[in-house]
């Protein structure tokens, strides 16, 4: 039986969230580390890498109440990214009925014309940190993170075998468009695979088991304001299990309850309470493991 773990996008928020539900379920005998697959958008590339690298849980959970005590980011207002411009972005993406690698390419465009607070090697700087990929290597597990060609708007995905550099490609999965400054790569620019979903839960099709872990699901809760756009993430979202479940897979999503969207709040650029959200994660994830034991057993 194989089995792979998709892990989805959520900025820093998602990060701790996704960081405490992993080391709730180990703790209740659910390794997400146990995986053959490791899928990993924006903030679930940073997750996806440590956790393929074998990094303890326990050392991720504690990592996130560090850092919460440590300087926000530049271009932050108390701690948090103001998202407006992005989300008028989003709501495009998720509403116009323009083909979807036309309106990828329109967000690269606003992009690379925004003015973002760090230079790229400033961005890229802060992947090398102990708390994110660690030393710089590719696991030896099967592990692939995603992006989206600024320009073109195309959809690329990073593993070992791509030759490229494990930083420079977690970096280029979470470079949230108008806060973070696109990634160079072999001469291309890439900004965060969310653009294109926040899961990508497609990739691991072909496996027998596998865990989504859909941080924004929840989120769209909240989001009723915009129906249209909540029809459109959930039909986003059945097409990607279906094509897991068409291969003869079977799936089991986590979305966040209503304890951890309360935790979350509003943003999830908000670098401020980390250790918190951590910890509802890790809530979370041993009320789940119930459920979820004999399925990833």
């Amino acid at each position: 039986m194989s089995r792979a773990v998709v892990l989805g996008g959520g900025g820093p928020v998602g990060i701790a969230w996704e960081v405490g539900l992993a080391a709730g379920l180990e703790q209740e005998g659910v390794r997400l580390s146990d995986a053959d697959l490791f899928v990993g958008t924006s903030a679930g590339s940073v997750v996806g890498a440590m956790l393929a690298l074998g990094r303890p849980t326990a050392e991720l959970l504690a990592t996130q109440h560090v850092i919460t005590e440590t300087e926000a980011p530049a271009g932050t207002t108390d701690g948090a990214f103001d998202l407006g411009p992005l989300i008028q972005q989003f709501i495009k993406l998720y509403t116009s009925d323009a083909p979807p690698q036309q309106l990828r390419a329109e967000i690269g465009e606003f992009a690379l014309n925004a003015t973002v607070a760090m230079t790229e090697e400033e961005w890229i700087a802060t992947f090398n940190r102990t708390e994110t990929v660690a030393f710089g290597e590719w696991p030896q597990k099967p592990y692939m993170c995603t992006a989206v060609d600024a320009v073109t708007g195309e959809f690329v995905t990073w593993s070992k075998d791509s030759g490229v550099p494990l930083v420079q490609a977690v970096a280029s999965s979470c470079c949230v468009p108008g806060i973070f400054p696109p990634v160079t790569i072999n001469g291309r620019r890439y900004i965060d695979g969310g653009m294109k979903s926040a899961t990508n839960a497609e990739l691991a099709a072909g496996h027998d088991r596998v865990i989504v872990v859909n941080v924004t699901g929840g989120m769209e809760k909240r989001a009723t304001a915009f129906p249209a756009l909540m029809e459109r993430a959930k039909k986003r979202m059945d097409d990607e299990l279906g094509a897991i479940t068409s291969k003869g897979g079977q799936v089991e999503m986590i979305l966040p309850d209503d304890e951890s969207i309360e935790a979350m709040g509003t943003n999830l650029m908000d670098f401020k309470r980390r250790g918190e959200i951590a910890d509802s994660g890790l809530r979370q994830g041993k009320l789940e493991a119930a459920r979820l034991r004999e399925f990833w057993s």
